[in-house]
């Protein structure tokens, strides 16, 4: 696994034995580069400076790719705390230690009990779960995802997710292969260029 884009470009991301499964013994499945590409494509220049949420971190892929990217900060959130140690040992080798926070918790439990919004929130829960639906009337009534914030959602593309969630709206869904990216915002916001993408 290696960054796609911006200073850390090229570098490697983890071992692939540490990230082979998750702590409730279901296998981890990490981001594939093109996709985390995708991502980022999808973002553009709103990453620069922005303040980033990975829930599910997983590898610490994404949220690291986010920080070599220009992201102002990142909140990793991790079950497994020996991949969340992982996660804290890769931002502090690359150099961005001091833009990250790693959590130790559920994704849902960190929901409830966060006060703090974000430019950007992606999610990338277990293939197979029910927790994207659970998650986001979480961000939408906690007011997570900021005034203009974005959430960005992973899942199989055989799933399909409510084009509403609150004042959450989806804006599109883009594929690749198996996998899918649904980019919702608030519904009563302007449209901006990445929107039309």
């Amino acid at each position: 696994m290696r960054i796609t884009g911006g200073s850390a470009k090229g570098r490697n991301v983890g071992l692939r034995k540490a990230f082979s499964q998750r702590a409730d013994g279901t296998d981890l499945r990490p981001t594939p580069a093109k996709v985390r590409k995708a991502i980022f494509d999808i973002l553009g220049d709103r990453v620069i400076e922005s303040s980033f949420l990975d829930l599910y971190s997983g590898s610490g892929a994404v949220g690291i790719e986010a920080l070599s990217r220009g992201a102002s900060s990142v909140v990793f959130v991790e079950q497994d705390p020996v991949r969340a140690g992982i996660i804290r040992d890769m931002t502090e080798r690359f150099g961005f230690a001091d833009k990250a926070k790693i959590v130790v918790a559920e994704a849902r439990s960190f929901l409830r009990k966060n006060s703090r919004s974000f430019d950007i929130i992606f999610a990338d829960p277990p293939y197979g779960s029910s927790e994207l639906e659970l998650i986001l009337p979480e961000i939408m009534n906690r007011g997570l995802a900021g005034e203009r914030g974005i959430v960005i959602l992973e899942h199989p593309s055989k799933k399909a997710l409510p084009s509403h969630s609150g004042a959450l709206e989806l804006k599109k869904t883009y594929k690749y292969g198996d996998t899918s990216l649904s980019l919702y915002r608030a519904f009563h916001e302007e449209k901006t260029g990445e929107e039309e993408q």
